[in-house]
């Protein structure tokens, strides 16, 4: 990384690069899930739409939509975490229009939801903490909410399968 590159020019290489590792998700494209970048720091945000609705009596967004935001926002932070010295180092430069650029997402082994109250209609935030990664296998806790971040909707576990190479 040059001490000397301007602000505007950090910023603009961080923010291509989240935008290619998101738009390799078609899923993620077509839930609307977007993420928001302080830093290092990511905050997934889905911005309510009624297509995400599951039950209309309630009404309530659908545990599928739920667990999905949850699991893309695990591997999203879990790849961002693991090509972050990379991509402040220069020694890679991720591309959505040079699909080669991209990293390898991980692969889920395994994913555990605790739903912990319905899902409201409005947008939702979500938040992943990587608690262990190695080269092979990563853990990681991601946390939901919509209008008080102490009061979680959902929360999730998941092992990831690290990519090789």
């Amino acid at each position: 990384m040059d001490r000397n590159e301007p602000l505007e020019q950090i910023k603009s290489r961080r923010d291509s690069a989240l935008k290619a590792l998101v738009s390799g998700v078609p899923y993620m494209n077509w839930l609307g899930i977007m993420f928001d970048r302080r830093g290092d720091e990511l905050t997934a945000v889905l911005p309510f739409d009624q297509k995400l609705i599951g039950n209309p009596a309630l009404p309530a967004l659908h545990g599928g939509v739920t667990a999905a935001f949850l699991e893309m926002t695990a591997i999203i932070e879990l790849s961002w975490t693991a090509m972050w010295e990379d991509l402040e180092s220069g020694r890679i430069a991720p591309d959505a229009a040079v699909p080669d650029s991209l990293p390898r997402l991980p692969k889920t082994i395994d994913f555990t939801v605790d739903y912990l109250r319905s899902g409201l209609p409005r947008d939702a935030y979500a938040r992943a903490r990587v608690v262990r990664s190695g080269r092979r296998y990563a853990s990681v806790h991601v946390e939901a909410w919509q209008d008080n971040r102490a009061r979680l909707f959902a929360q999730a576990t998941g092992h990831f399968l690290m990519p090789q190479g």
